[in-house]
C-alpha cells in the first residue's frame, strides 16, 4: 500500500514540489547546482529532494557532462528531467499540493483504509472548495477555471476540462489519481449547489478525465 502513494506524497513538500515544478519548466535537463541556485538552497538539499523525486517516479537521472567541457575532463554531473511523456515547453497550472493534502490526510485518518478514506477526503475538500466560491459569487465553471482545470463549455451543454491540475501523477498512477479527481470534482458541483448536474469519469488524450454534464 505504501509504495501506491510515494508519487503523490512526494510533493506534500513545499521545497520537494518547488524543484519539481522547476525542473518541468525549463525545457532541459537540470543540474543540481542549477536547481540549487535557482532555489535558493544548499547543492546538498537540492540533491537530496531530487533524488527523492527521482525515487518517487516523477522525475528521471542520468550523468551528462556539459557540452563545453572537454571530454575526459573531470566527472560529469548528474542531470535530472521530468519522467513520462517527455519535457514541457508551458507549464499548465498544477495543484499538486491539493492531492497530496488529501491523501496526507487519508493515510493519517485511516491507513488500512487509505483508498476510501482518500474519497471522503476528496468530497469533503471539493464541498467546501465549491461552497466558498459560491458564497464569493463565483459559478461553477469560473471556480473551475480559478482551480486550473481549463473549462469549457461545448455545444451539447458538457463542460470539458482541458487541464489535468494533477498530470504528473495521473500519468503514473492513472486509476488512482483520476478517481480521486472525479470525487473531488464532484463535491465541487455539490458544493456549488449544481444539483442537476454530475461529474462523470470520460477520459480523453491530452486532457482532463472528468466532464460535466446534466444528469440524466
Amino acid at each position: 500500500m505504501q509504495d501506491r502513494w510515494t508519487a503523490v506524497t512526494a510533493l506534500a513538500d513545499p521545497s520537494r514540489r518547488a524543484l519539481f515544478e522547476y525542473v518541468c519548466s525549463r525545457g532541459r535537463p537540470v543540474s543540481r547546482e542549477d536547481a540549487a541556485h535557482a532555489q535558493r538552497i544548499s547543492r546538498g538539499l537540492a540533491a537530496f529532494h531530487l533524488d527523492k523525486l527521482v525515487d518517487a517516479g516523477l522525475l528521471r537521472a542520468r550523468y551528462e557532462a556539459p557540452a563545453d567541457q572537454p571530454r575526459g575532463r573531470g566527472r560529469a554531473p548528474k542531470v535530472y528531467e521530468p519522467a513520462g511523456d517527455g519535457l514541457a515547453v508551458t507549464i499548465p497550472e498544477r495543484r499538486y499540493e491539493l492531492i497530496a493534502e488529501i491523501l496526507a490526510d487519508a493515510v493519517d485518518e485511516d491507513p488500512a483504509h487509505a483508498d476510501a478514506a482518500a474519497h471522503r477526503h476528496a468530497r469533503e475538500r471539493g464541498r467546501t472548495i465549491g461552497a466558498e466560491f459560491t458564497a464569493a459569487g463565483i459559478d461553477l465553471v469560473a471556480a473551475l477555471a480559478g482551480l486550473g482545470f481549463e473549462p469549457e463549455r461545448d455545444a451539447t451543454g458538457r463542460v470539458l476540462l482541458h487541464n489535468c491540475p494533477f498530470h504528473a501523477l495521473a500519468t503514473r498512477h492513472t486509476a488512482l489519481v483520476c478517481g480521486l479527481n472525479r470525487t473531488f470534482v464532484a463535491g465541487l458541483v455539490d458544493g456549488a449547489g449544481e444539483h442537476d448536474v454530475e461529474a462523470r469519469l470520460v477520459p480523453r488524450p491530452g486532457a482532463c478525465c472528468v466532464e460535466l454534464a446534466t444528469r440524466s
